[in-house]
């Protein structure tokens, strides 16, 4: 496509260098820059791109978009205020409007839009499509994995994994939907069929300022993204949900779920474990037997999210209950650890105060003896949260293991520090301190007794720990095996 063609769709672009060019591809890496590609300048929180304009142009840059105008220019170049969001602009028409050849749901919520994309995937797969997906774990067209850095990836690697899922015949999608992507115009180009709203919680706060911004980014798909398609757009909202009122109002017309409010799909007669939920699903005045191998209350709601955005698009009960039925565990989402121990372990990406407390809830219940956690807070992240997490697991909690997450730049026993302040004086004898995240899961695991439920929670599915200098290998489940299985090789205390 050339240049001049691609710029006709930015608002706002000033244009500072002569000529066109045919652009060959699209990035906003100087690294991935090859002969004939548009390189787009974004300056970000660590790193500004404008500094790698003359190394794009040494690699062979055939156009360059940027914030503000190069020193020294011989390409064709324009000046926007925003290049993210510029990117986002063009993404999609270099790539082909590719999400106008397949059905796309967009999901967005605080917490379980990982878990509820995979479920749609797994309902809309077992019904005969071919079924793809982008989201926290990666993208996945039919059998094909790739990793992706965020949860909703950039523009332009967004609508390239779309192009590639529509020429594998992918038919039909769903992605998380971030607040960072939604409000950063990463989803931009995106052309939604249905928008699935699961609930609203602090988290963010670093970015978005406050729980009100915060959710007004996630509006955005609801408020915004209706009008730049010529699809019908159905929203599939939580009507259990605090902030269902607000989503219904900025898309009229929602398909509503709930377990303790009137809605349009509904849950009764719940059964709980460890492993797998069961329940009633009931719409339309139908209803259907739900056995979700998953286990977690919360995965109700995330079964139901899944089968309304299901029926919106138009499947029936019968085939949600099929899809439900044969959907795998979502790695790190209260995932059970059995080495043939007498008591349970769960790891949970919970790293929210209400999804800490979801999930101790819920471990709670399931456990016959105390319920024990091992739990910490990321660096250079929302500091607010931390006392309020540290209060959640004294509440709820007969033992807890303080120990690191993420510390990235800030000192672990600080952080540590500040989530002791949210844990009363008689309630800190409990509590046992340890930076050091493979000795707290250790710590945990070796306090329990039979009938005990230990939940390490906060890196679910990771694989690693970021440092200030480094990063390393560490995955929750593979050092509770380790502590398991040594734990077994042990004489009984």
């Amino acid at each position: 496509m050339q240049f001049s063609e691609l710029t006709k769709y930015l608002t706002d672009a000033h244009r500072v260098g002569d000529g066109d060019a045919q652009v060959t591809g699209i990035t906003y890496d100087s690294r991935e820059v090859k002969p004939g590609w548009l390189f787009v300048a974004i300056k970000g929180a660590s790193f500004d791109g404008h500094r790698f304009i003359d190394s794009a142009i040494k690699a062979g840059a055939a156009a360059i978009i940027a914030e503000r105008k190069p020193d020294h220019i011989d390409i064709p170049c324009v000046v926007v205020p925003d290049g993210r969001y510029a990117m986002g602009e063009i993404a999609a028409p270099f790539f082909g409007y590719p999400t106008r050849k397949m059905k796309l749901v967009g999901v967005t919520g605080t917490s379980g839009k990982t878990t509820v994309t995979h479920l749609i995937n797994s309902i809309f797969n077992a019904a005969g499509y071919c079924a793809g997906l982008i989201g926290t774990l990666g993208a996945r067209a039919g059998d094909e994995f790739v990793e992706t850095l965020h949860t909703t990836p950039e523009s332009v690697d967004l609508q390239r994994m779309f192009a590639t899922m529509a020429d594998k015949g992918v038919n039909v999608a769903a992605i998380e939907a971030s607040s960072h992507g939604l409000f950063q115009g990463r989803t931009l180009g995106c052309e939604f069929d249905c928008g699935v709203f699961t609930n609203i919680a602090r988290d963010h706060l670093d970015f978005h300022g406050s729980v009100e911004s915060y959710l007004d980014a996630k509006l955005i798909l609801f408020r915004d993204y209706p009008s730049k398609s010529d699809k019908p757009f159905a929203a599939v909202v939580n009507a259990d949900d605090p902030a269902a009122k607000q989503v219904i109002a900025a898309c009229p017309g929602a398909i509503t779920f709930a377990v303790e409010a009137g809605a349009d799909l509904t849950a009764s007669n719940i059964e709980v474990t460890d492993r797998a939920v069961r329940f009633d699903m009931t719409y339309s005045g139908q209803s259907a037997p739900i056995k979700l191998g998953i286990g977690g209350f919360f995965n109700v709601y995330n079964a139901l999210a899944a089968g309304a955005a299901a029926i919106a698009l138009g499947l029936d009960l019968d085939a949600v209950e099929r899809g439900l039925a044969s959907a795998r565990q979502v790695p790190g989402r209260f995932e059970s650890v059995d080495c043939g121990q007498d008591f349970g372990v769960i790891v949970d990406y919970a790293h929210t105060p209400d999804e800490l407390e979801n999930v101790l809830r819920t471990a709670g219940n399931l456990a016959s003896n105390r319920l024990i956690v091992t739990f910490g807070c990321g660096g250079d992240r929302d500091r607010g949260k931390r006392p309020i997490m540290g209060r959640i697991a004294a509440q709820l909690a007969d033992l807890l293991v303080v120990t690191s997450d993420n510390p990235r730049t800030e000192d672990p026993e600080s952080i540590i520090a500040e989530i002791m302040t949210g844990i009363s004086d008689k309630d800190r004898a409990r509590a046992t301190l340890q930076p050091d995240r493979r000795e707290g899961i250790r710590a945990a695991i070796e306090l329990a007794d039979s009938g005990d439920v230990v939940v390490i929670a906060g890196k679910g599915h990771e694989d690693y720990q970021i440092f200030a200098d480094r990063t390393i290998h560490f995955d929750d489940r593979e050092v509770a095996r380790e502590v398991l299985q040594c734990s077994r090789s042990r004489p009984e205390k």
